[in-house]
């Protein structure tokens, strides 16, 4: 894949990405995310090409791995890559890189930074950016109890005050220790990390130690800027150990799709130059006030100097969010499949009376929307807000944005009020908007996947992670098209698998299963993986009877399977039996007990995945 997220940077650079490019939203995106390697069984692959024009989406990360000299350099590709056609441009996203381990120096941005011709006069800003440094240990999704091999990374990381760092998402996931150093110092410091917003790419860093902030001062945070200001990108990219500085302009802000986090929010285009390492790195403007963070570039034959920087109204929404909730919620989401209403006759058949508007074409089950919208519905308009036919809503004095936007403002729990037109009647409802539900998430809350091992056989839940692991061609089209298609019918609902079959006398004949959906035990439908280990736990049954998607049936003798459960255990070399999450009491938070067979939608779940602008999720 063609493109390159700035991303963590290291001794030995090398291309990765938290998911690897696909047809899918996350494919297509790769947010400065790092991965490590992939395990030997498995090669590496060169991600499909996105759309058309033949780009390709992928993550480029710096890593060092043991064993290798300082000088030398290897780039890989992300793991799991996936990306197919579909993709309106060719291209690819790849993270500002990340580079850990400086300690950033917070000074007063009140003084002149910067002169008229643009040249730095005060390096005093300069000092308040960091080098950071980071252990990742990755799950191993293919084999769920244990991790992969450690890698590191480095990035760029700037103070805030209060005793705290501000860098990318992507530059500490699945960290097992983080360092940051500050400018012209010899000494790293531990850092903890505080709260990952994974949607909006950042991440919040806090180091205990005094001496690292002896004489520290924070940066200040600018306002949105406009179009044709200069920009100034700091941080730590490849290429070099010092700080590096590089300049440009703003070319475009409006809602951009953010790799790391498979999201669209508020974005800035730059035409500075972002390297891996760059990622977590702040953008000053020329009075020297921090308007964003660098995480992401665009690359492709087409195209040149295309960077991305993370507003200042995404990171005064993260930082608002934890002081509120004491840790990150995220971003919420309306829940709703959105059509354009540029089309006279399509309006007019809809009696609405302008040219205003979007229809509804699709309400998701887990949304508290689907209580007050119904699919036929018009949205004309939000807190007030009109909204424009094409999906728009005003953006300062002149500009206008994607309606997303508006929602991307509130908190997870605010109430919206929308202005609908149903059967050529207006009226106005409220709605709460929360976080959206993913049947099949992006990432894994808490890092490690569970699992649960019943006499050799391995069920998981199906994660967009695990899809990059184990490769589509053996996920298979028919679970690749439910993660891509079906939308989830209830809080926690999950797609659970048999990934594997520990081979033992007592699962005789179902060696060779894999990647198979569980649907039933003992007659009853699997909601999720807690779902089936409380099941399991409670019966008294002499059979455990499994049955699978394309009607396949697997029978095991509960009493012999139990017994020889721990023998497998032990001669495969793994320690328990289920994951830590999965010891906890099981709680059923779905309304119905009844779990209807889970079809294979008609829509992609994620804007990236539908094949036009016509029709968007917001």
């Amino acid at each position: 894949m063609a493109a390159v997220l700035a991303s963590p940077s290291c001794s030995s650079p090398s291309l990765s990405s938290s998911q690897s490019s696909s047809s899918f939203f996350r494919r297509s995106i790769f947010a400065c995310s790092h991965r490590p390697p992939r395990s030997r069984k498995q090669p590496l692959r060169k991600s499909p090409p996105a759309r058309e024009n033949g780009g390709e989406f992928k993550g480029v990360s710096q890593k060092r791995f043991p064993g290798r000299g300082k000088d030398e350099r290897a780039y890989l590709p992300p793991d799991g890559s996936r990306g197919e056609a579909g993709w309106s441009q060719s291209a690819v996203f790849k993270s500002a890189g990340l580079q850990k381990k400086d300690k950033g120096l917070v000074y007063d941005l009140k003084e002149q930074q910067v002169d008229d011709t643009g040249n730095l006069q005060d390096v005093t800003f300069l000092n308040a950016v960091v080098k950071v440094y980071c252990t990742h240990t990755a799950p191993d999704y293919s084999l769920p109890w244990q991790k992969q091999r450690q890698y590191t990374s480095t990035g760029s990381a700037f103070m805030i005050g209060d005793g705290k760092l501000l860098t990318n998402a992507h530059c500490v996931e699945h960290h097992t220790q983080v360092k940051v150093k500050r400018r012209g110092d010899d000494t790293k410091f531990v850092a903890k990390v505080l709260a990952r917003g994974v949607e909006c790419d950042i991440a919040l860093l806090s180091v205990e130690s005094e001496e690292f902030w002896r004489g520290a001062k924070q940066l200040h945070f600018g306002r949105l800027p406009c179009l044709q200001d200069s920009v100034t990108v700091v941080g730590y990219p490849l290429g070099g150990d010092t700080i590096s500085v590089t300049k440009g302009v703003v070319s475009r802000i409006e809602v951009t799709s953010y790799a790391h986090g498979a999201s669209d929010l508020l974005g800035i285009q730059i035409d500075a130059a972002v390297n891996p390492g760059n990622s977590g790195g702040p953008a000053f403007n020329d009075q020297g006030e921090c308007i964003g963070v660098a995480f992401q570039v665009f690359r492709s034959e087409e195209a040149e100097n295309i960077g991305y920087v993370i507003p200042t109204t995404v990171v005064s929404h993260f930082l608002n969010d934890y002081e509120r909730n004491g840790k990150y919620t995220g971003f919420p989401c309306l829940g709703v499949l959105l059509q354009k209403l540029e089309n006279p006759a399509l309006r007019a058949c809809l009696k609405v009376p302008s040219n205003e508007g979007v229809l509804v074409r699709r309400v998701e089950p887990t949304s508290a929307a689907s209580n007050v919208l119904k699919e036929g519905d018009v949205i004309a308009s939000f807190d007030g807000v009109p909204v424009g036919c094409e999906g728009t809503v005003p953006f300062r004095s002149t500009e206008r944005i994607a309606f997303r936007y508006l929602i991307s403002q509130k908190f997870s729990g605010d109430v919206a009020e929308l202005g609908i037109i149903r059967e050529g009647s207006f009226m106005k409802v409220k709605t709460v908007l929360q976080p959206r539900v993913h049947l099949v998430p992006y990432h894994i809350e808490g890092g490690q996947p569970s699992y649960l091992i019943l006499a050799g056989l391995v069920f998981t839940p199906l994660s967009e992670p695990l899809i990059d692991e184990e490769c589509e061609d053996s996920i298979g089209l028919k679970l690749l098209a439910k993660a891509r298609y079906s939308l989830a019918r209830f809080k926690g609902e999950e797609i659970v698998i048999l990934s594997q079959v520990l081979a033992n006398e007592v699962n005789i004949g179902y060696e060779d299963m894999g990647n198979q959906q569980v649907l039933k035990f003992n007659g009853t439908p699997i909601k999720n993986i807690r779902h089936l280990a409380h099941l399991v736990d409670s019966c008294k049954d002499k059979y455990w009877v499994f049955e699978f998607e394309d009607n396949f049936l697997a029978v095991l003798e509960r009493e012999a399977a139990s017994a020889v459960s721990p023998r497998i255990l032990k001669d495969y070399g793994i320690p328990f039996e289920r994951s830590a999450d999965l010891l906890e009491p099981y709680i059923d938070f779905s309304e119905d007990s009844r779990v209807p067979s889970q079809d294979i939608g008609d829509i992609p779940v994620s804007n990236l995945e539908i094949g036009f602008d016509g029709l968007l999720w917001a």
